[in-house]
């Protein structure tokens, strides 16, 4: 077969940014040379929750997860000498997606670029932030319209770009099975249509244009066929929804379109150098099939269970998709596994059991319901509770975490320190200090930016109406506004959210019949809450700072829940000083503190400062999330009596240690029950 009667590839991206516009730019610029195909912009926590730099809720936050795009500068310098007509950019941001594209589309403009031929996506998926990610801003009836006005505009306006990639990867990081996987993105992506037509800015005859443009953002997982018969029932909801509920009559209209990151759940910190033959599988599952093949696929790093990847580790990842698309025969012939009697009774089976989901969604009403509700919380809660509950329990074998655990010293890893990239804590002040002087100089030559308060007031009074934000949002772009002042004009009208934290409802996953490892650790609680002299043992978790992922946290609120404890846990985006009124407020016996977005060293030492201020120096504090061996013993240093990482994945282990460290504070004699 001659190269010519080859498939084309799919898109070919690294998720990436960092520490500022103009590191990121470099990145970018070197990833392209590479042989990049398209661009995938992490944005940090602040942008994407709507907060300058120098926000209390952004301090140790800016530039750790992404890169802070704060207003026109920060764009104009992150894409600079890229020419974004001849780009293909995902932009994985959400509540802010209107801001962003805004000043995506400002930028290209000023290029001299047709925005009639800009090509990317945005993710634009608030639904699945209310549910796993956490970067929601807005309640769900305003957040939907920010979502419904996009998409009318781009139709309009930029008609090649994807205004939405319905994101179920997020899902599946929450604990999601592939049913509710699939059938939480199309009850979505129903909910998503539903609005856009509804709004009265779309003609009948313009229909299948819309849906031509919806896109999805999957995630693969390390079963094989399942994922792969995933991806094939997905194509056939899709076709059957869009066929049956819209009346799109053109195929090509009603094509599942999807890119993938694959599964990040299951990369561990122990053995990480086994993370590269998880991610081959894992990719296999959504390129080897032509018919539900990616259209644009990236990769995670091997080491990003222990941290930030280097440049190096990215590179390592898109050779692994080059080598697939380039050295082997993979695009040289048709489905593989069309005929296939097994693939097609596992798809047969996921679809009916995805239909019967999405039927019981709308009759409570749609995703929206659902959310508020929180019967979709609770049960991703469930599910993951699940899960972990079978990893602990060996039923479901991780290679080099509950089986198979002794291994030669890697030299990936030799310099733990060094097997990951750090961001200069010096960032955020140059950050915040470039910021300041952005607001002093926006006026002046060579930006003449008008005032940007007249800006800020046609968008409120625009919001208060029933108009279509995305003029008002790009004259707030030009006119110099930043970030935190649209997002803080917009929550004057819309409000503020805290979604369900699905932890209240969650049924119990691990069993605690006499002599298992749960009884005893409940033993263990009660016999410490007898010698307090308290009715029960009180432990507050708390979620400092933007990092919204809170699926660990919510599962040790779950367990701890079952083991005994009284828990206090307000959901995600606390203060440290808000943590510690609630523990003094609550009398508890703990505090555990869950970051996952590199926070800990600001963060952490702060809520222990407070507490010490506040004349509570003893009650312990826990830390857990992704905290490097060096930043660990920091934190042990400053007071903190345990640090938890991904290693430990023994829940039920993880609340009998953190009896023991109350019996220590209060200095109790250890109690000689297992755990």
């Amino acid at each position: 077969m001659t190269e010519r009667q080859k498939d084309r590839p799919w898109l070919m991206r690294t998720y990436a940014g960092h520490s500022t516009a103009e590191a990121s730019n470099e990145l970018y610029r070197n990833n392209l040379a590479k042989g990049q195909t398209g661009l995938s912009v992490a944005f940090d926590l602040p942008t994407q929750t709507g907060y300058d730099p120098d926000h209390i809720l952004a301090r140790g936050e800016v530039g750790r997860v992404g890169v802070p795009v704060s207003h026109l500068g920060d764009m104009r310098r992150l894409f600079q000498d890229i020419p974004l007509e001849q780009m293909n950019t995902s932009m994985t941001i959400n509540a802010t997606a209107m801001w962003l594209l805004a000043m995506y589309q400002v930028v290209a403009e000023e290029q001299g670029a047709d925005i009639t031929k800009l090509q990317g996506t945005t993710q634009n998926d608030i639904v699945k932030e209310y549910l796993s990610r956490g970067t929601h801003v807005f309640p769900p009836g305003p957040s939907l319209r920010l979502t419904t006005d996009m998409i009318c505009y781009t139709v309009n306006s930029i008609p090649k770009w994807n205004p939405i990639n319905i994101c179920s990867y997020h899902l599946q990081e929450a604990g999601a099975t592939p049913v509710q996987e699939i059938a939480y993105a199309m009850s979505t992506a129903i909910a998503v249509l539903d609005s856009v037509f509804a709004s009265g800015q779309i003609p009948e005859d313009r229909k299948g244009d819309v849906v031509a443009r919806i896109s999805f953002f999957v995630n693969a997982g390390v079963r094989f066929i399942e994922e792969m018969c995933k991806m094939r029932a997905f194509g056939r909801i899709w076709d059957k929804i869009t066929r049956e509920r819209y009346g799109i009559e053109d195929a090509k209209q009603r094509r599942f379109r999807y890119g993938v990151q694959v599964n990040s759940l299951g990369l561990t910190e122990a053995q990480p150098e086994n993370n590269v033959q998880r991610i081959v599988l894992e990719m296999l599952a959504v390129t080897l099939s032509k018919d539900a093949r990616a259209r644009a696929v990236q990769l995670p790093a091997w080491n990003e269970a222990l941290g930030l990847p280097r440049p190096w580790d990215q590179q390592w990842s898109l050779r692994i998709q080059q080598v697939l698309a380039h050295e082997s025969d993979l695009l040289e012939y048709e489905d593989i596994f069309a005929g296939s009697h097994v693939i097609e009774a596992k798809v047969d089976a996921l679809v009916e059991e995805c239909l019967a989901e999405i039927d019981r969604i709308q009759e409570m009403g749609g995703a929206l319901a659902a959310v508020e509700s929180g019967y979709l919380k609770s049960q991703l809660v469930s599910s993951h509770a699940e899960r972990r509950a079978r990893i602990e329990a060996g039923d479901e074998k991780i290679v080099g975490v509950n089986c198979y655990q002794s291994t030669e010293p890697s030299p990936l890893t030799a310099d733990l320190d060094g097997a990951i990239m750090t961001v200069d804590p010096a960032v955020e002040a140059r950050v915040v200090a470039s910021l300041k002087n952005w607001r002093d100089t926006r006026y002046q030559p060579p930006f003449n930016h008008p005032r940007p308060c007249k800006a800020l007031e046609k968008l409120k009074e625009a919001a208060k109406g029933t108009g279509n934000l995305m003029e008002a949002t790009l004259e707030c772009v030009r006119s110099g506004v930043t970030t935190g002042e649209w997002s803080e004009a917009l929550r004057e009208v819309f409000g503020e959210f805290r979604a369900p934290t699905g932890v209240s409802s969650a049924p119990v996953a691990v069993t605690a019949e006499e002599g298992t490892p749960l009884a005893l650790v409940r033993e263990k609680v009660a016999r410490t809450a007898s010698d307090l002299g308290s009715g029960r043992l009180r432990l507050l978790v708390g979620k400092p700072g933007l990092d919204g992922h809170s699926n660990g946290a919510e599962q040790i609120a779950v367990r701890a829940r079952d083991a005994g404890f009284e828990v206090v846990y307000q959901g995600i985006r606390l203060t440290p000083e808000q943590i510690v009124s609630a523990a003094l407020a609550e009398d508890v016996h703990c505090v555990g503190l869950s970051i996952l977005s590199g926070s800990h060293a600001e963060l952490v030492p702060d809520v222990l400062v407070r507490l010490r201020e506040a004349g509570a120096p003893d009650i312990p504090v826990i830390a857990g999330g992704i905290i490097p061996p060096a930043d660990a013993e920091e934190l042990r240093k400053a007071g903190v009596a345990a640090v938890f990482t991904p290693k430990d994945f023994g829940i039920t282990e993880i609340i009998g240690r953190i009896v023991d460290e109350i019996r220590k504070a209060n200095k109790l004699d250890p109690l000689e029950v297992p755990a």
